[in-house]
């Protein structure tokens, strides 16, 4: 199975999201630069220690920031699909089933990239979702994922504010076997930083059952 399929077909949208009736295959929308719909899936493991949130260095044959580090779960949602659908993609890259119903929504966002296969235009459901367990319980797929990271929550605020230079981050490779790499932000997919910190503080107000804004399209 590799990375990504080339003739995956997706759903073209507007900016602001409205579905256009066309479907044109993943190769062609990046090259194109058509607006498509993507899912961003944060997972926070709650347990002793305090939360950790899951984050995975994508793998290098992706064809979008192959090698970064990114939120725990990153994909598109396929012609006819809908978000619930689209939660296959927790299962596909990280060995995690998730019901809608478990999620909380973060909001909604829209970003536009200059990429390797052209231009990526993305407007991205963002939710999350709590579990109690251990990073081991998870499974990282080598078509999706080079290895997933379980930093503290508070850490990897530190690093997101610009606190600290530097993250320890525990984590597994893809054949489940513990690693521990030091995380910088160079590691993370470029251009993401606001986002990643408004994403990590709006986790941390719901650990704690506080209301938070969700993020909208602008």
């Amino acid at each position: 199975m590799a990375a990504q399929d080339p003739d995956e077909p997706f759903d073209l949208c507007d900016r602001d999201e409205t579905l256009l009736g066309q479907v044109k295959s993943r190769r062609e929308v990046h090259r194109d630069g058509d607006w498509h719909r993507a899912l961003h899936l944060w997972v926070v493991l709650r347990g002793e220690g305090g939360p950790r949130v899951v984050l995975q260095r994508r793998s290098l044959a992706k064809d979008t920031h192959p090698g970064l580090v990114d939120v725990s779960v990153a994909g598109h949602l396929r012609a006819g699909e809908t978000e619930r659908e689209a939660l296959r993609e927790a299962d596909e890259e990280i060995g995690l089933t998730v019901a809608l119903e478990a999620t909380v929504l973060l909001g909604r966002r829209r970003i536009e990239k200059v990429v390797a296969a052209g231009v990526d235009r993305e407007v991205q459901t963002v939710l999350a979702t709590v579990i109690d367990g251990a990073l081991e319980g998870l499974r990282p797929h080598a078509e999706e994922v080079a290895a997933l990271y379980a930093p503290s929550l508070a850490d990897a605020l530190a690093l997101v504010r610009g606190e600290r230079p530097s993250l320890v981050a525990p984590g597994l490779d893809v054949g489940g076997r513990p690693v521990i790499d030091v995380l910088v932000e160079a590691d993370f997919v470029p251009g993401d930083g606001a986002y990643r910190r408004r994403c990590l503080e709006a986790l941390e107000a719901h650990l704690r059952g506080e209301s938070f804004p969700p993020m909208r399209l602008e």
